[in-house]
Parts: C-alpha cells; structure tokens; sequence
C-alpha cells in the first residue's frame, strides 16, 4: 500500500507507538488514535480502510496470555483508561505517595530514596472515567536506567514531582536536564527547538508536594519567584491530601480529552462508563471507538450536548464535546 504524503508529524509519532506496542488491547488503542489524526480525502481512504480493518481483525482475535513474559521489560506498560501519565522526579520527593493517595494502590512508600525500583502502574477514577498514573523509580544524576526514558516518551502527560520543603527549584532544573538529554521536552516550549528531530513534546505538569499546611505557603512564593518559563504547577500535600482534588481536575484537563456517552436508539442513556476521546474529535471518530464497523456503515447521528437541540441529527464530521450524548444510526 503506498504511504500519502501529506500525512500530519503527529500520525509518526503514533505509528512508533503501534510499533512498539506488546499488547492485543494496547494496539487496539494505538491503532484507534492513528486513525484519528489521518487527514479525511480521497487520498487517505485505502489508508484507513486498513486501519479500520486492522482494528476489527484484532478486536475479533481471542485474546493472547496475560502473563507478563520473562523478556519483556517491566518498562513496557500497556496503556489503560482515558490517559497514561507518569509521575516522576528526584528521590524523595513523595512520589509514592502522591500515587497512593490519587489510586489507592499502595505502592511501597520509604523515607529513603530509591524505593520505587520498578514503574508501577495504577488507575486514577475521576469525573466516570479511569486514567493510569505511572509511579516511576527516581530520575537521579548518579544512575537511571534507560528504559524510565523510553517509557517517558511514551505518555500522555508527565507530573514532574518536586519537594517544596527541600529546594523545589533545583529539583525541577536537574530534573529538566536530564529530560532534555534523552529527547525529551515540554511541549509548550516545542518552538524554542531549532532542530525538534529526534525530540518528543510531552505537556509536563510541576506538582509542588509536601504543601502540608500554610507554614509551607512562603516555600511555594519562592519558588514561583525563582522558576522560569512560568511553569504550569499545583502545590499539594500527599501527606494531608491539601488541594489533591485540584490535581485530580488538572490532569483530567491537560489531558484534553473529553467524555462522551453512547444511546441507543429507542432507549434511554445509561450514563455510565463514557467513552475517552481526545479534543476536537468527531462523530466519526467515536463511531470507531464503539466499533470499526460503525464507523464504516454510519448514516447519521443525533446528539444531546453542547452546541445542538436534544436529539439534533449531525452528520460524521460534527466535533463532540465534553458529557455530549451520541446516538448512532448504520
């Protein structure tokens, strides 16, 4: 099949995804987001007709063993829920915590550093939908493995954490550093980069923890004084759980995605378990997401949401918004 030429940079980035991808679901996932950054024309049908069948061919195939091979790296995380977001950062500055108190999933919290020395994934439920925060070993001038980068470049989201009690600031730059040397960047400064080949844009979020109480608060003004860039940053408290539900709504939102419901026609909506896609997709889109078939045979929809009448009928290339209800009719 001949690749079309006019293919945005982002669908690249992805295709390494798909590539590396290990698991049935993963590449599901993969392929479905693929799919919906491929320009609509005629130049691009056989491109996603492949796509769509790629994606029916693996949802239809009995899904392999679970079992984590013996030679797969304990870096390879397949993606779960409405996002994958890494938490990282210096030793010691609550990681751990910070995971324990979004997810509940207790992973192995120590006043030492180095105790996380596996990522750890774990579910953040927050607004109906479930989103995968990575707890990460320490990023350390003194030793890191490779593989914590490798699986950086892959996330959605990074939450850089620092310790507002222990110089946050210096934290941040060593941290930022050693990002930077392995390709990795914040995506609001992508434009700063002369030469981006090679580089990922991930949007990065500074979380300030250990923000207990307000003996704290002239910690948290020093930093903002001494940081540039204006970085995007939440100041919370892993140990009291202080503004932790501000950080639940800030991930949700830098991971621009938006939650939509399915109808079915003649029944009212069940609004439970929405269905995760990003900003700025389509009927289309979700058609996909409910199954390649749809997507294909869809004659028309009709929303209740944001921007319509209830129940006004749209064609395939209407923008969903967040809490839109979809009704499909093939």
């Amino acid at each position: 099949m001949t690749m079309p030429t006019n293919l945005p940079p982002e669908y690249f980035k992805i295709e390494k995804r798909y590539k590396a991808a290990t698991s049935q679901t993963e590449k599901i996932s993969v392929l479905e987001e693929m799919l919906t950054v491929v320009p609509k024309h005629k130049g691009t049908d056989k491109l996603r007709a492949d796509l769509r069948k790629r994606i029916s061919k693996l949802k239809a195939a009995p899904q392999g063993k679970k079992n984590r091979s013996k030679t797969e790296s304990a870096f390879i995380i397949s993606r779960e829920g409405g996002g994958q977001v890494a938490v990282i950062g210096a030793p010691n500055v609550g990681k751990s915590a910070l995971v324990d108190l979004l997810t509940n999933a207790s992973p192995e919290v120590s006043a030492f550093p180095h105790s996380t020395w596996q990522p750890l994934p774990a579910m953040l439920a927050f607004n109906e939908i479930q989103i995968q925060l990575i707890d990460t070993p320490p990023i350390s001038r003194d030793y890191t493995k490779p593989e914590l980068f490798d699986l950086i470049r892959r996330v959605d989201l990074i939450l850089l954490t620092a310790d507002v009690q222990a110089d946050p600031f210096s934290q941040l730059e060593d941290t930022r550093i050693l990002l930077e040397a392995h390709k990795i960047a914040p995506l609001r400064l992508k434009d700063r980069y002369e030469d981006p080949r090679g580089m990922v844009f991930i949007p990065i979020q500074v979380v300030l923890n250990k923000h207990d109480d307000d003996r704290t608060d002239e910690n948290v003004e020093i930093f903002f004084a001494l940081v540039e860039d204006n970085w995007p940053t939440t100041p919370v408290s892993a140990k009291t759980g202080r503004h932790i539900e501000a950080l639940k709504q800030v991930i949700f939102d830098r991971l621009e995605i938006i939650r939509v419901y399915s109808k079915t026609p003649g029944k009212p909506c069940d609004k439970v378990a929405p269905f995760v896609l990003k900003k700025g997709a389509n009927v289309e889109d979700f058609a996909l997401r409910v199954h390649a078939d749809f997507a294909e045979k869809l004659k028309h929809a009709r929303i209740w949401g944001e921007g319509v009448f209830d129940g006004q009928m749209v064609q395939r290339d209407h923008i969903l918004h967040d809490g839109d209800i979809v009704e499909l009719h093939i």
